[in-house]
């Protein structure tokens, strides 16, 4: 026959093993949390074709500062990568890519200003003939 006591602490001991096992899955959840996240390799490849499809576009010519931020964020996010400083290195690279990307957008809109620039040298010289013929036939 079970006794008032033994039933109680039978609750007791149910309840106490419970609540290890909650403590232990949080600990188990926070440890998860405390360990070094992974490389950031997609972030680090990312930015790596960005500088070179800058390359690639002749940026140097027109965006070269931006283009050197993008080499040196790189640098530093493969040093924070060996340092095993993965948020930073994620950060750097992302930035990396930023920079490389900015680099290409100035580029194409310097190439696209000077397009403009030739094309409005060739329309006047047009107007300018155009002129020059139409007084001439008169």
């Amino acid at each position: 026959m079970i006794t008032t006591v033994q039933m109680v602490n039978a609750k007791s001991d149910r309840a106490s093993r419970m609540h290890s096992a909650s403590a232990v899955a949080v600990l188990v959840a926070l440890g998860a949390c405390a360990s070094t996240p992974p490389a950031p390799t997609e972030a680090l490849q990312a930015a790596e074709m960005a500088i070179t499809d800058a390359d690639r576009t002749r940026v140097a010519d027109y965006a070269s500062p931006e283009l050197s931020e993008a080499r040196s964020k790189l640098t530093a996010a493969r040093d924070a990568v060996h340092n095993e400083k993965m948020v930073l290195a994620q950060r750097l690279a992302e930035e990396s890519r930023a920079n490389a990307e900015l680099a290409s957008a100035k580029t194409e809109a310097a190439k696209a200003h000077s397009v403009n620039v030739d094309m409005q040298k060739s329309i006047d010289t047009l107007k300018q003939e155009m002129q020059r013929n139409s007084g001439a036939a008169l």
